[in-house]
């Protein structure tokens, strides 16, 4: 499976992702929003190994982004089955960047043609979901088009109660219907 915009490569992650990957993913910038925060080389190739799994299961999966301009890895993107979310399951949309790529239009590229592939795949809502604190990440959800009521709202199971970053907001994107 691969997916193509102007500027990037969406594709399953190789063997040869995995150091960039693990390097974005040790990055406290970028994990500042996410439990836990960095992870060891380990736990970021266990997290594409992950991917390759669901890929496999479900036909889409969080995959490698890579540009096209010079074939860097910018990080991952993509659509997965979530069951972390009240009224679950659900297709959840996501986008982990390293820092140097950020504020490129890159999520926001990526999200629409996430939003497409699944709308080809009969998929009728995709959902988003970050902690209340993680202002990027929403105003990028509101930037594609998704909504917010806060009567969603709902604490991260996956998250310590006692941790900032569990308070959790949830958006929508109706795609058919």
């Amino acid at each position: 499976m691969e997916i193509e915009t102007n500027r990037l490569l969406i594709r399953p992650w190789v063997e040869n992702d995995l150091e960039a990957f693990a390097e974005i993913n040790a990055d406290p910038d970028v994990r500042r929003y996410y439990h836990p925060a960095i992870l060891t080389r380990a736990q970021s190739d266990e997290v594409v190994a992950e991917c390759t799994r669901h890929l496999d299961e479900h036909g889409f999966a969080f995959l490698a982004t890579i540009r096209k301009e010079d074939g860097a890895l910018i990080g991952g993107t993509g659509l997965s089955s979530t069951h972390d979310v009240p009224g679950d399951p659900a297709t959840e949309i996501g986008w982990i960047l390293g820092r140097s790529f950020w504020r490129q239009g890159y999520a926001h590229e990526t999200g629409h043609t996430w939003f497409a592939h699944a709308r080809s795949l009969g998929i009728g809502e995709v959902i988003g979901f970050t902690s209340e604190i993680n202002l990027p990440s929403r105003a990028q959800m509101e930037a594609l088009g998704m909504t917010h009521d806060a009567a969603e709202n709902f604490a991260d199971p996956t998250v310590p109660t006692d941790n900032p970053l569990g308070p959790h907001v949830l958006y929508r994107m109706l795609l058919q219907g």
